[in-house]
Formats: C-alpha cells, structure tokens, sequence
C-alpha cells in the first residue's frame, strides 16, 4: 500500500513538472484519433497544451454512388470528402492551423493508417513539418505519452496495403453487384472475401445433403471388481487386432462368443500426462470463444471489445483502456505484461502455478505480427473488482480476456492416467481412466478445456472380473457439422482468407443480404444465397477459388512489407476479371422473377392471388395492390402426399429462411414435417417414410434413423 501511494506521488509530481514545463513554452498541440471515447481517454493523460479532437471515423473514402477508380490513370482512385464530414473537416483545419505540432493518433493497423493519411490530405497539411504520427498498443498513460516521444512519419507501406485492398475491394463488389442488380434483383452483392464465406456454407450444405448414414455398433462391458466397484470397459477387437462391428448381425456373434466367458486383466499401465495452457486471444479466437460462450455475435463481440479498448469510466481511476489494440493476430505479449501476469500469479495462487519456463505461443500460417495479443492494459485490475463499472457484457467479455491472459503463462494441467487391456475369450477390451492431480492454468480458464475424470479401480494383472451386463449399442455415422460463427471465423483464418479486421464484417454482411440464416448458431445458406453462389461459382471462379484468394491475401501482406507495389496487384487481378464480367454479361440470362398467377383467391377483394418474389422467397400477394394490401406466405406443392395422413406436402420456410416439408394440414390436424423431400412412400424394413437425401447422388432413406434402409434412387426418378 505504501509502495503504491508513494507511486501515485511520484506520477503526480512529474504530471506536475510537464504542466510546468508546457506553460513556459507555450506551445500548443492537436491530437486527432477517430472516436470521442477515444478522445476523452487520451485527454485524460496529457497536460491543458494538447487538444483531443476525433475525426469520427474516416475523412475521406472512395463515392458511394459510382466505382470512383480511374481506368486510363493507372487504376487511380478518386477518393472525396464523406458526405456530412465537411463542417468538422473545417473545424479540424482550424485546430490545426493554430496548433504548433499535430498528432494523428489513429488505431494501430493498416485502415488506421489510411485514416491518418487522409487526414493528413484533407487538412493540407502535406508540407508542413510539423505533423507527426503516433501508434500505442494499449490507451494507457505510459503507452499514450511514450507514443509522443516515439513520433513518426506516416508509413506508406501500411497505407498503399489498405489501398490495395479498398480498391481491389471496391473493384470486385462494386462489378459483380452491379451485374447481379441487372441480371438477378436490386440489393445483392457479390464482394471477394464474402464470395468465399458464402461459398464455403453453401459447400457444407451440400455435403450434408449428400450425406448418407452409415450404420456401426459400439460394445462395451459393465465389469466388477471383487470389491464391487463398477466401470465400463470398450470393446476393441479379436487377437491383437482392431475389430469394426458394421452391423447387429457382427455385433451378435461377439456377443455369442462372449456368452459365460470370464474377463481376466491381461495388462495394466499408470501414467501422466499434462495438458498444455492456452494462448492468449488474437481477433479471431476472441470472436470464437466469445461466440461459443457467451452467445456473442461477432459484430457485437468487437463493438464490446472497441469499448473495452477505447476506455470505460471505472469507479475511483476515471477512464481507462481496459485491454489492448483488439485488431491482431499475433499470440505474442511485452515483457511488462509477461513480467506483470508472473508477479499476479505467484501472488493469487502460488508459485507452483507459474510455468516453469516462458511460453511462446506460435501463429499458424502467415501472421502480420503486428501488434501484441489481446490483453488486460493492467492484470491487477481484475474483472471482480470493476465488475461495478462496466455493463453486463463488457463484464463477460473483460472476463473472457482476462482470464485467458492469466492462464495463458500459468503451469500445465497435470492427470494421472491409468489404462487397461482384458480378454474374455477370444475378444479384447480396453478401459482408460484419467484424475486430474493438478489444475494449473484450469484453476483460471476451463472453458471448453476441463476433462470428464473417468475413475477405474486399482487393479493388476491376472485378476478376474465380473460381467455385470453387455452393453450393445446401434449408430449412424453423422454428416459433417454447419458451420456457426465460431467455426466459419476459424475456417477462414486456417485458409488465409480475410484479416482480423475483416471477420465480423463479412459475417454480418452475407446475413444482412440473406443469403445466409442462422438458427441456433448453426449457419444456412439461404435459395437466394444458393443462388448467388452458384453464379458466383460459373462465372467468378477465381473469386470463390480458396486458393486464389488465400493468394491475393498474402500479396497484400507483401504490399504491407514493401515487397510489392501496391498497384502491380490491381494491375495483374484486373484484365481476367474483366474478361469474366464481360463473359458473364453476354452469357447469363437474366433471371426475371415474374408475377405468377395462383389459385388462392384474396379473401379480402376476390382477385386470384399473385406469387411475387421478395428478399426472403417467395410469398402471395393480392395484384389489387395499392387499393388491396392484402399478403400471405407462399407454399409450393412437393408432387407428394404425406405419408401420415394422405394431404399435400408442401415446401415451406422456417423464418429464418430455412426450406422444410410439411403437411398441408400441419400444424392443426397433422404432425408431419421433414428437412428431407418425403417419397410419399413407406420404407420396406420398418414401415417409416421414405425419404429423397443428396443432390448429387440423390439416394432413397428411411427416415427411422435406426432403421438404416437405404437404395439408390430410380434412374428415370432421377432429376437431369
């Protein structure tokens, strides 16, 4: 206690001495960042001599209602002043002319970068010397005021990096947008990174269509020791060989060559092992961990974590950046907070939960590396004891993080391992049980890491064991899981397919164009994201092509690196996507999407309802329209009766825009409903539905899961 205040005096007396030192020159100084909140943390930090004002965002950007590039000048954008931006670019200009020396102090990445570069245009302040760009990893007063001294020059590299993909960006979506407005309907966009998104969930859709159960048998025994103790040993085979049971009849003559044949222990093994801490969070594992356990949207995930980092009013200390720079994806930490999370640990759970060694956390893939992992600007000031200063979810999410950085330099888990090997005539079974001896990083962070302890008696070779019962037991093999937030957010990073920046955009975007539904975290694609994507895939191939775009991904890394000029990329990207627009233009028809007369009659005015499209399907609508506003959902007939009560099948949506077949009469009169196209027919075996799975390979199932009844569908049944 004595240690801190002596501290707080001697930083209020160097606080004290820059005041001092600021009024006897006089000089006064502009700080410009990007958001107010930003603005209010820093101020907080430096002296009465510097302003604090925030660009609200970018300045200058590329038109909205044109592409804004120039062709015949070497792909030169045009960029302008955002609409709405002119009154404070002029109060800008003026904090600026009165200032003696500028900062821009915008975020530490690429599009920071490019906001500092803009703004250094727009202002006119390009000749003057006296502008300078600062960068800091966390908002904190020693980070913030370290930064001044370590003034630079803008970074070109970065910013002709972001260019590149503006362009590039704006390039690809502004055309192929343009020609799905025309050829397809007003709304939809067709950008690079999304283009892949959409195309991976439409690709594991697809699987799972095609996806045909396999049956397969597990066995295990319930066996007793002379004490009485009770575990479960699996079956593994005959001999020494792994042995598969594929059917009840296999699974059977197991069980006939077990009958009243004792179990005898024919090897034992105690072990240990440990279990590894986890890394500290980049973007997308915060994303991913947030989404799986705490229900975050990735949007919502990174409008907390800016909070977090911009800075939050805490009781007794005022505004504060709780947690560094959120835009990385780099597992390294500083010294000081390695230095910082040591101490912490020694002192809140002892030294044995230290690790032994420093951990260096290595990235999969190519990484930027440019900045520190996401962490806590101070370890001490733990989530409990700001719990009164921050909102529900900036608690979760401070937690989160936290947490994750404390365990992340903490000691392995330890388990003790024990492993069993028995026969019982001429088959083999195995059991293993594991006990956690010592938590380490688990005492902190256990989410998604702790085990099931499986505890197995004392036992030694030769002894004998009581069969208390055989447990068979019948499976499917499952199709391959839809993705979720988590697991898109991984899929695209393992490829190398967007940035940290750029996962929660693409992710809100392809739902906000639904093309993409989500339904209890599972993403679907939608019929008008199928659609799109299959356009996409025949007249865009190279920009739904993984490795293609893994590719260009890694040129603009380079661009960064000032191995590549910016522009070369534009220039060897351009003249094929040029040649596929025009290709795509004269070849794809457009899809016009008329008004179909039906044969419901509007209860409201008797007009034959028409079948209009909209952004979620399909739907009715009265064509009395203005005068008659009347509008329905739309259901088109399957070709099939439902099997439970002889009523039309109809194709219907979830809300979300997910496709399922029901009973004309569901849910009144009739309980039927299925993801799979009903056959109208019964399954031979077992008397259950049949059903249509695979698009492909289209094969007729039994929809009894534990049926398995499956066949190839009839060739002149088969769609060309």
């Amino acid at each position: 206690m004595a240690t801190a205040v002596a501290e707080k005096k001697k930083t209020t007396a160097k606080k004290t001495t820059k005041k001092t030192t600021a009024k006897k020159t006089g000089k006064k100084y502009l700080v410009i960042v990007e958001s107010p909140a930003k603005a209010a943390t820093i101020g907080k930090f430096l002296g009465s001599n510097y302003k604090i004002e925030a660009s609200m965002g970018h300045i200058r950007d590329l038109p909205k209602s044109q592409l804004g590039i120039d062709f015949e000048n070497d792909f030169e954008p045009k960029y302008i002043t955002i609409r709405g931006k002119g009154e404070l670019l002029s109060k800008l200009r003026k904090d600026a002319k009165a200032a003696d020396k500028v900062y821009l102090a915008t975020d530490p990445d690429r599009e920071g970068e490019a906001i500092s570069w803009h703004l250094l245009h727009a202002l006119n302040l390009e000749e003057d010397k006296n502008i300078s760009r600062i960068t800091f990893n966390e908002i904190t007063k020693t980070a913030v005021k370290k930064s001044i001294t370590e003034a630079r020059d803008i970074d070109m590299d970065l910013v002709d990096a972001q260019q590149a993909r503006r362009v590039l960006d704006r390039v690809v979506g502004y055309t192929i947008s343009d020609l799905l407005w025309k050829k397809v309907k007003k709304g939809l966009s067709g950008g690079r990174v999304q283009s892949v998104a959409l195309r991976l969930v439409c690709d594991r859709e697809e699987e799972i269509r095609d996806f045909i159960p396999e049956e397969y048998w597990t066995l295990g025994a319930k066996l007793t020791d002379e004490a009485g103790k009770v575990f479960e040993a699996k079956f593994y085979g005959k001999g020494d060989e792994k042995m598969e049971l594929a059917n009840e009849a296999e699974t059977n003559a197991v069980l006939k060559g077990l009958e009243n044949k004792a179990f005898e222990v024919t090897e034992v093994k105690t072990g240990s092992r440990q279990k590894k801490p986890v890394a500290p969070f980049t973007t997308s594992t915060m994303q991913q961990e947030a989404s799986k356990h705490l229900n975050m949207a990735t949007q919502k995930t990174m409008m907390i974590a800016q909070q977090l980092y911009e800075g939050v009013n805490v009781k007794g200390e005022g505004t504060v950046g709780l947690v560094s720079y959120i835009r990385t994806d780099s597992f390294r930490i500083s010294d000081e907070a390695y230095a910082a999370a040591v101490d912490y640990i020694k002192g809140a759970f002892g030294e044995e939960f230290v690790n032994p060694e420093r951990v260096v956390y290595k990235s999969k893939g190519k990484t930027q590396d440019a900045h520190e992992a996401i962490r806590p600007t101070d370890v001490n000031r733990t989530p409990d004891s700001i719990k009164d200063s921050l909102s529900k979810d900036q608690y979760r999410l401070y937690k989160l993080i936290w947490e994750r950085f404390v365990a992340s330099q903490m000691s392995p888990a330890q388990y003790d391992t024990l492993s069993v090997k028995l026969t019982a005539g001429d088959y083999n079974f195995r059991a293993s049980g594991s006990r956690l001896r010592f938590a380490g990083f688990l005492e902190v962070y256990s989410k998604g890491e702790e085990e099931d302890e499986k505890v197995i008696p004392k036992l030694s070779e030769g002894d004998k064991l009581q069969a208390k019962e055989l447990l068979p037991e019948q499976h499917f093999t499952q199709p391959p899981a839809r993705y979720t937030d988590a697991s898109l957010i991984k899929t695209l990073e393992e490829i190398g397919v967007g940035r940290p920046s750029t996962y929660a955009p693409t992710l809100t975007t392809i739902q906000a164009r639904h093309y993409v539904t989500k339904e209890a975290k599972n993403l679907f694609p939608t019929e008008l994201g199928e659609m799109v994507n299959e356009i996409m895939k025949g007249y865009f191939p190279d920009i739904v092509d993984i490795d293609f775009t893994a590719n260009m991904e890694d040129r603009l890394d380079d661009v960064e690196m000032g191995k590549e000029e910016w522009k070369q990329i534009i220039r060897d990207f351009y003249p094929g996507f040029k040649e596929s627009v025009d290709d795509a233009a004269e070849k794809l028809e457009k899809i016009e999407i008329k008004d179909e007369e039906s044969d419901v009659i509007c209860e409201k005015c008797g007009r034959n309802m028409v079948i209009k499209y909209g952004r979620y399907g399909k739907f009715l609508a009265c064509p009395g329209f203005p005068e008659c506003q009347n509008a329905k959902p739309y259901f088109e007939e399957a070709g099939v009766n439902c099997p439970e009560c002889g009523g039309k099948v109809l194709i219907k949506k979830t809300k979300k825009g997910r496709v399922y077949y029901g009973c004309e009469h569901n849910p009144d009169e009739c309980s039927f409903m299925s993801w799979n196209k009903p056959t109208g027919e019964k399954c031979p075996n077992c008397g259950s539905p049949l059903e249509e799975k695979g698009r492909k390979n289209p094969k007729i199932v039994c929809s009894n899961e534990k049926c398995g009844f499956v066949m190839d569908k009839p060739a002149d049944e088969t769609e060309e």
